[in-house]
């Protein structure tokens, strides 16, 4: 049966799905698909997975795929990233019969895509992602689908797709920010761009950015035209968004602990949900906020999330009449609602100070250095700077490490060859010889395997040189060693 192509793909195989929920690393797993898709998701894909990985760990394709394998999980896109066209395909073709298609991630954004070489960071190689998605189209039994972000220039955007389009690429996601902006910088999605993107493509297209909540979807298609909303953080806090819900936070921790019970996922997974659907409620009730972060089993889990229902509920049969949600929020904070992910400056004034009133507090501040340029520094080094107020980051000051003779790393500093550990042991193999600061001893090995030998045959070992070059008789009795 040929595979199908476009809308009839979209209609047919997908199920017409307009609400979909996104790739998210270690927060899509199935546990999280099935509670999302019995609140009104229809489409689901599963975290982006590494090709690489996935082509050569048998552990990493079942503990990510092949055992959470389930009837209720469908229809279900694979995400892969990748920057080589045959170890993308032989990956897909490993999990094309778990799924309904493969997607291609062209819109990761974070440091580890750019160490990698993945994601948005390949948004400029058109000639690679043109290689790997006819590769794809041409091997694959599933359609292929990609995922992207847009370009500032809505024109240059448009041409992108376009040619994902010509090269075979089935359905466009396409995020409506540049890969410039993520996290404190995400600033809105731009809808323009992805309206544009739609007119000129003849393949179904889905929006993501900007979804808080359904009104957001309905918005969405139509003021763009697509056929679907992908939605991620706005899911992540509101897995009844789809619904046009705003359940009780602790009755859809419950349900989704129910499903953790019998589809298990590693702890980290669940907690990091649980972070984010009381993301308001914990700002009220810090202790438990700790305690949620150091519980170390389900069952922990659950009681913590019993206590939070519990002091929610009494506050609930306390509160005054005519009572309004704090702190700006358009539902009290026991109720799943949206995050507003905060600007720089927001973010500034959210974690200092003057974010506390009443108990309820923002995330723990980092207290700023002594000559004001905190902000140049990045989070993980402020926290370090805590931890270490003599920690100086300043380029200048680190400590010069001498170069490897032969490739520019740092050296072994008691190297004999005044190289770095490879390079040491390429040259140290190839003239049989020792280097005793990289624990290198080819030429002691060398000397009792020969050793070894002679007494074997009760035939005096000839001398090493001390230059590590083998003599005429040496080489003549390694060759028939090697012979033997």
């Amino acid at each position: 049966m040929p595979k199908l192509r476009g809308e009839a793909f979209w209609r047919e195989t997908l199920r017409s799905a307009h609400y979909v929920v996104a790739p998210m690393v270690d927060q899509s797993e199935l546990a999280w698909r099935l509670l999302s898709r019995r609140h009104g998701a229809q489409l689901c894909y599963t975290p982006m997975l590494h090709a690489q990985v996935f082509l050569r760990d048998a552990n990493y394709r079942r503990e990510n795929l092949y055992d959470e394998a389930c009837p209720e999980d469908r229809p279900l896109i694979v995400q892969f990233c990748a920057n080589d066209p045959e170890v993308f395909v032989q990956a897909a073709l490993l999990a094309q019969d778990y799924c309904d298609a493969i997607d291609l991630n062209l819109g990761c954004p974070q440091m580890i895509a750019k160490r990698g070489h993945y994601g948005a960071f390949l948004q400029e190689e058109w000639d690679l992602l043109q290689r790997m998605i006819l590769l794809a189209n041409e091997k694959l039994s599933v359609p292929i689908t990609c995922k992207i972000r847009v370009f500032p220039d809505i024109d240059k955007t448009v041409k992108y797709a376009q040619m994902l389009e010509k090269a075979g690429c089935q359905l466009l996601t396409v995020h409506g920010r540049t890969k410039e902006q993520k996290g404190p910088l995400a600033g809105v999605a731009s809808w323009e761009h992805i309206q544009a993107v739609r007119k000129a493509v003849n393949i179904p297209v889905f929006a993501n950015g900007n979804i808080q909540c359904l009104s957001d979807v309905e918005e969405c298609i139509r003021k763009t035209g697509v056929h679907g909303v992908m939605s991620a953080e706005g899911n992540l806090h509101n897995p009844a968004l789809f619904e046009g819900r705003n359940p009780l936070v602790w009755e859809m921790a419950e349900e989704y602990l129910e499903i953790v019970r019998k589809y298990p996922c590693p702890l980290s997974y669940v907690r990091a949900h649980l972070f984010k659907l009381w993301h308001h409620t914990l700002q009220v009730y810090q202790q438990l906020r700790e305690e949620l972060a150091k519980v170390k089993t389900l069952e922990g889990i659950i009681d913590v999330n019993r206590e939070l229902k519990l002091r929610c509920q009494e506050e609930i049969a306390n509160q005054k009449e005519g009572e309004k949600p704090k702190e700006g929020l358009p539902f009290f904070h026991w109720i799943c609602q949206p995050y507003i992910r905060p600007g720089p400056k927001e973010r500034c004034r959210e974690n200092g100070d003057s974010g506390t009133e009443k108990g309820v507090r923002g995330k723990r501040a980092l207290e700023e250095e002594e000559d004001g340029n905190s902000e140049l520094l990045s989070k993980n080094k402020q926290k370090k700077k805590l931890r270490n107020p003599n920690k100086s980051f300043d380029p200048s000051l680190k400590p010069k490490y001498a170069k490897c003779d032969q490739c520019g790393n740092p050296k072994g500093n008691k190297c004999v060859f005044n190289m770095c550990r490879g390079c040491c042991k390429k040259r140290a193999f190839k003239e049989v010889a020792d280097c005793p600061g990289h624990g290198l001893l080819f030429k002691t090995k060398y000397e009792k395997s020969l050793s070894w030998q002679h007494s074997q045959r009760g035939i005096q070992t000839p001398e090493i040189s001390q230059s590590g070059d083998a003599e005429v008789g040496e080489m003549a009795v390694l060759k028939e060693a090697g012979a033997s």
